[in-house]
This record gives structure tokens, C-alpha cells and sequence, in this order.
């Protein structure tokens, strides 16, 4: 299979020369593909090129997209969950989270997920494959159809781990940045932490991308290596303090913040001896600490933190000099969190 998407001006037009079409021809088609108003994303159905051109590309196996619509779940704060389905049969998704002035794309990096970590529901069926940038690519094609209008800040957020997929996802980021034009500074790319990889996400990207203007997010979720081995299994292979020191690299080699995300749940977490101790261990160095409201699961026992826990332990950090904002949970009357509506259409 031949997917145009991900491919830049010059690849479309060397895919124009090729079937004897002036270059202009493979301009047309990049402009048809990343325009959001365009909701006919088939080959056959770009009416801008002549339609003998249109059924050789077709015939030769040339696509746009690769996925499907398999449901579609929208909340009533407007938050849209998309299940897709790839061609080999496997179920992803992705979530449009609108405001008044943006629309954030949280996309999936691959199907299921290898962590396991104790409160998401994504990785309770493991990993069954990576995406490739193309499926990747085209969660925000739907997105941007089914909402009507252009996505302008990216979350890698959704199933998977990225930095498990990593040349793909830095494929995709080159794609968002070139092709749909938003820029890196409005991509976040939200891992457990991998050992070695954070070093490595930030070589790759100097190296595909030519710079790293992307924030790294790392799903911290607690205050020593104690509590988060017990809610990620995986943090038994990387220590949290060398969690910190591979970040501390990562600022001084791209110039960039690391958000630390930290899923509030109750009685586990979110007392103010781990707010201290949260402070303690990322004080002196350029980052950012997101708080986050749990978004209930029927899998796991967890529970989301009291508004009066949520609320000291954000005043303990801010007195602490660490920088921190809450994160509101979205869509709850949906099925938000990762990997509830795959896993509930399984159940069905």
C-alpha cells in the first residue's frame, strides 16, 4: 500500500512527474489532503486532477487514508473520542479537545500498550503493534473532519508509548509541523520514561527533525520510586532520580521545560508530605508540574483525589517555588480515558 499522507510538496510532485503530470498536479494533491475543509480524503474523490489520473493512482494502490470510523462518543463539554480501525483489523483512538480558540488532537502512537500501568485501561490487553506515521497522521484527519475545523496543538497522549515508537513518531511530528502546519512549540509527546530513550528522543530529533522545539511530558505520578513502581511496574527498570537526571541533560540539550504530569488519586499520592517530597526532588532545574484529576475506570480501584487534596497539594508545590497548574479532566460523561471505549467495544 502507497499512503500519500505524511509525504511533503516535492514527494507529490516527484509522484506527479512519475505518471507524466506536470509538478503542479502533486501540489494539488498536498493542498486537497491537508486542507480540513476537504471531507473527501479517497483518491478517486480529489476533484481537482483529471480523473484518468485519478484511477491510475488508484489502481496502483495509492491512499490517503488508512482508517476507518468505528464509533464515535461526544461528551457534553464537546470533547469527541473517535474508535478507529486499522486495516489489519485493530482498534485505536484519539480525541479532539476543543475550546474557544483551539482544538487539541490527543493521538495514539500505537495499539494497546506494553507499560501497564495499575489506573489506565489501555494497556490491560498489551501491545499488539506500533502505528505507523501515516496512522498516526490520519487520527487528526478525522478529527479535523468530524469537528470541522483545523487542529492546532497535538497531544501524544493516547494509547501507547511513544518513545517506543520513536522513528515513527518523529516521522509524524516532521508531518504536523511541515504539512499541517502547527508548530513544534504546540506538540507534546507525554512518555513514562523509557531508559536511555530521553537522551535518545532528543539526538533523533536534532538529527529527522533538526531541531527539538516539542515539550517532553513525563508521567511521573509520584513522589519516590516506592509509590511509583507500585501504579507502574516499569519504574522498577528506571529509577526516579534518574528520571530527573536524564531530564535535567534534556533541558540543557534543547532548551526546553519538562512538564511532569501527576495523576492525583486518592489515599495513594496526593498527601502533603508527597507534595514536599514531589518539591524536593524537582527543585533547580527549568520544569513544569501538571496536576490532573483522575478520570474513573470500572477496571482498577483507584479514585480521584478530594478538591481540598488537589487544591493543598498544588498550594504546597507553588509555595515550594515549583512551577504547577491543575488539569481538568474532559469528557467524562464518555468514556475518556485512554483506552475505555476500545476496551468496552471489545466487551460488547
Amino acid at each position: 500500500m502507497k499512503n500519500l499522507l505524511g509525504s511533503s510538496v516535492k514527494d507529490l510532485e516527484n509522484v506527479a512527474k512519475d505518471y507524466g503530470q506536470a509538478a503542479f498536479r502533486g501540489r494539488q494533491i498536498y493542498n486537497w489532503i491537508y486542507n480540513y475543509r476537504n471531507k473527501k480524503k479517497n483518491i478517486d474523490q480529489i476533484e481537482v486532477l483529471p480523473l484518468d489520473f485519478r484511477k491510475k493512482l488508484k489502481d496502483d494502490g495509492f491512499k490517503v487514508s488508512e482508517l476507518s470510523i468505528l464509533e464515535r462518543n461526544l461528551a457534553n463539554d464537546g470533547t469527541l473520542k473517535l474508535l478507529l480501525t486499522t486495516n489489519d483489523n485493530e482498534n485505536i483512538e484519539c480525541v479532539g479537545i476543543p475550546t474557544e480558540k483551539r482544538l487539541t488532537a490527543c493521538l495514539s502512537s500505537q495499539v494497546g500498550c506494553p507499560m501497564d500501568c495499575k489506573f489506565c485501561a489501555t494497556g490491560k490487553e498489551g501491545l499488539k503493534r506500533s502505528l505507523k506515521a501515516s496512522e498516526i497522521l490520519d487520527q487528526i484527519l478525522f478529527l479535523e473532519n468530524e469537528m470541522n475545523r483545523k487542529v492546532t496543538n497535538i497531544v501524544f497522549m493516547g494509547m501507547g508509548e511513544p518513545l517506543l515508537n520513536i522513528d515513527d513518531l518523529l516521522v509524524s511530528i516532521r508531518s504536523i509541523n511541515e504539512d499541517f502546519q502547527i508548530s513544534q512549540r504546540k506538540i507534546t509527546v507525554s512518555t513514562v520514561a523509557i531508559p536511555k530513550m530521553i537522551n535518545k528522543l532528543s539526538a533523533k530529533s536534532f538529527q529527522i527533525l533538526g531541531n527539538c522545539q516539542f515539550t517532553l511530558a513525563i508521567s511521573l505520578h509520584a513522589s519516590n520510586q516506592k509509590i511509583r513502581e507500585t501504579i507502574i511496574p516499569s519504574a522498577k527498570n528506571y529509577k526516579i532520580e534518574n528520571i530527573i537526571e536524564d531530564c535535567k541533560q534534556y533541558v540543557k540539550d534543547t532548551g526546553r521545560r519538562v512538564s511532569f504530569e501527576y495523576l492525583m488519586l486518592n489515599g495513594v499520592n496526593d498527601k502533603l508530605e508527597h507534595a514536599n517530597e514531589l518539591s524536593n526532588l524537582l527543585k533547580g532545574f527549568q520544569c513544569h508540574v501538571n496536576l490532573i484529576q483522575y478520570n474513573q475506570i470500572d477496571e482498577v480501584e483507584f479514585q480521584r483525589a478530594s478538591q481540598k487534596n488537589l487544591q493543598s497539594f498544588q498550594s504546597t508545590l507553588y509555595r515550594n517555588g515549583i512551577a504547577v497548574s491543575l488539569r481538568k479532566s474532559r469528557g467524562l460523561d464518555k468514556n475518556a480515558a485512554c483506552g475505555q471505549l476500545r476496551q468496552n467495544t471489545k466487551v460488547k
